[in-house]
């Protein structure tokens, strides 16, 4: 991988991040997950990043248009291998569960492949569906949200993980910002007052079970 980019642009803020950044947005209206996607994933296919989005809420017609008037081809991107839309279900629930390691191991090749691309980086977006709630597995959301931290640092996808603050109860949300070191606030990107180490947060996991 050519490791010229130091930083890269999330799209939605001027702020530049390292690669592997693990940011958390919470957001509260559709909009405002509609146009912090649509940036990032202009911002890294501009970089020719290879991108990653998992949603079950996109709509490929609008994207294509979107980034059409900013001068880039969805077609072509997804003919070069710079971009793929995976829906939300099909990525996180495959068979019908939540497995932390089969994702792990699914961002690992990501960024592997990437790197084998000749990529300057990679970045995924991601949309954490409700239904996790009632999925074999889904207790373990926050082991797999800190798991991403650490694989992060060894394997650098910038990934921002996009909540429904209202299909998820107060306690969860407090939950998911203690595993994301960074989150975004009014469209600006803040460092995590509630953040736990994932070393702390799994050994304080691993001591209450």
């Amino acid at each position: 991988m050519n490791h010229s980019h130091t930083t890269v642009s999330l799209g939605f803020t001027d702020e530049q991040f390292p690669p592997g950044t693990h940011i958390c947005q919470i957001y509260s209206d559709d909009a405002e997950r509609e146009e912090s996607l649509a940036k990032f994933i202009l911002s890294g296919l501009q970089a020719k990043e290879c991108t990653a989005c998992f949603s079950d809420n996109i709509r490929i017609e609008e994207l294509t248009a979107y980034l059409a008037e900013n001068g880039i081809s969805y077609e072509a991107c997804e003919n070069d291998g710079l971009i793929s839309v995976v829906g939300t279900r099909d990525i996180y629930f495959e068979d019908g569960k939540f497995d932390p390691s089969r994702m792990l191991d699914l961002l690992t090749v990501f960024h592997e492949n990437s790197v084998a691309k000749g990529a300057p980086a990679a970045r995924v977006i991601g949309e954490m569906d409700a239904v996790i709630n009632d999925t074999p597995g889904g207790e373990r959301l926050l082991e797999y949200e800190s798991r991403v931290t650490m694989l992060l640092a060894e394997h650098p996808v910038t990934a921002v993980c996009q909540y429904d603050a209202k299909a998820f109860d107060g306690k969860t949300i407090m939950d998911i910002l203690k595993v994301h070191p960074l989150m975004v606030v009014r469209g600006a990107v803040v460092r995590n007052p509630f953040f736990i180490s994932p070393e702390e947060f799994l050994s304080e996991m691993n001591e209450g079970t």
